[in-house]
């Protein structure tokens, strides 16, 4: 029988135990969980029980943001054709339906590229920037992704598309020729905080272009879908994205967009009373299903449409291929599970590597993810 094996927490030093209890006037075991998740004065607890809109830090902090937000905002004015292309996930679609709805609102003209999984597979793909440049796209604005597309940046500088980076993932060592890369990792990167959402990024170019144009509250409307995408991205809930998750949050629940209030009520979820892990629960899994079965184009058509008939339609969608998305999930763990039991000695084997043809691509890391739950093992499919 296997078993866990957990991971204590360092003990904290006493007296900060006692220091940060006094403060709080809370008993010591309630400061000592607060020190283990990196809370150690007053005001930090401050921010963590309270947090506020007036704590978000300076969006001109990111390295590249005066860059971006300038070539963005001349974009605009100059009715250059714009493209925002996305990651197929909660994160991304969330991303570039927020980026979408902010330049729309701003009066850009611009459009949404979510690759289909199957068929184009991760990040940005040299065919579609000769597509964009075919359709007369000059600036492509890459959110949730791209901070390593290297060829793919220098592709589209060649057909004449200028390159704003949004991501959040780990740079490589080379980074994209862009106009501008905004990624709290990248290095020489002084942003305060390093763990945003991809959409916390975007966020963050929006925000910047909003301060610049005296429209800085303009952005703060999006923060349901920063939320969504943090909550499932499962970003770590302190400094920042506990204030984006929050505000986002409040936001669903005293009045939902449509596309938001469909997903709610088709989750058979009380609209008012979402929370992070009903997102990560419930509302994540069917807008990441539309993605993973190949077609994630219609969960930014849900996030940004007006119309709660069609929202209620595309909706019916996610749920749909969520189910569809069970049941291989389902199928192809049972047969995992199956030739591990045959065909894997853990006496002997320190991890599990198995390899199906007909296994469906969109459905394997969730597997991989359930058979290391299962066995306590790494597990590559």
């Amino acid at each position: 029988m296997l078993k866990k094996r957990w991971q204590i927490e360092e003990e904290p030093d006493i007296n900060k135990i006692l220091a940060l209890g006094d403060s709080l006037n809370i008993p010591g075991v309630l400061a000592k969980l607060l020190i283990q998740r990196g809370i150690t004065n007053f005001f930090e607890a401050k921010e963590y029980f309270r947090p506020s809109l007036d704590t978000l830090h300076d969006p001109f902090k990111m390295n590249g943001m005066e860059e971006a937000s300038t070539r963005l905002i001349n974009a605009i004015t100059s009715k250059e054709k714009i493209c925002v292309y996305g990651d197929y996930d909660v994160d991304g679609t969330c991303a570039a339906a927020l980026m979408f709805l902010f330049l729309k609102e701003l009066g850009a003209d611009v459009e949404v590229y979510i690759p289909n999984r199957l068929t184009e597979g991760y990040g940005v793909s040299i065919t579609s920037i000769d597509g964009f440049a075919a359709k007369g796209v000059t600036l492509l604005i890459t959110v949730d992704c791209g901070i390593t597309a290297v060829e793919e940046v220098a592709h589209a500088k060649s057909k004449g598309i200028d390159t704003i980076v949004c991501d959040h993932h780990q740079p490589k060592e080379e980074l994209p020729n862009a106009v501008a890369v905004l990624d709290p990792l990248k290095p020489g990167c002084n942003y305060p905080f390093k763990y945003l959402s991809g959409a916390g990024v975007a966020f963050k170019l929006a925000r910047a272009v909003g301060f610049r144009i005296g429209k800085q509250e303009m952005p703060l409307k999006y923060l349901d879908l920063v939320a969504l995408a943090g909550a499932a991205d499962i970003v770590p809930l302190l400094d920042e994205n506990r204030v984006l998750v929050r505000e986002g949050l409040d936001l669903i629940n005293r009045n939902p967009r449509p596309g938001i209030l469909a997903l709610i009520k088709i989750a058979r979820l009380e609209p008012g009373d979402l929370s992070a892990g009903k997102i990560v629960f419930t509302i994540a899994p069917r807008i990441n299903a539309v993605g993973r079965m190949g077609d994630a184009q219609r969960a930014v058509e849900l996030f940004t449409t007006n119309d709660f008939d069609e929202a209620k339609r595309l909706a019916q969608i996610l749920e749909d291929e969520n189910i569809e998305r069970r049941k291989i999930d389902e199928a192809t763990f049972s047969h995992a599970v199956n030739r591990v039991e045959q065909n894997i000695d853990f006496e002997n084997e320190l991890g599990i590597v198995l390899h199906g043809e007909e296994w469906h691509p969109g459905v394997i890391g969730i597997v991989a993810s359930r058979l290391v739950e299962k066995y306590y093992r790494p597990s590559v499919m």
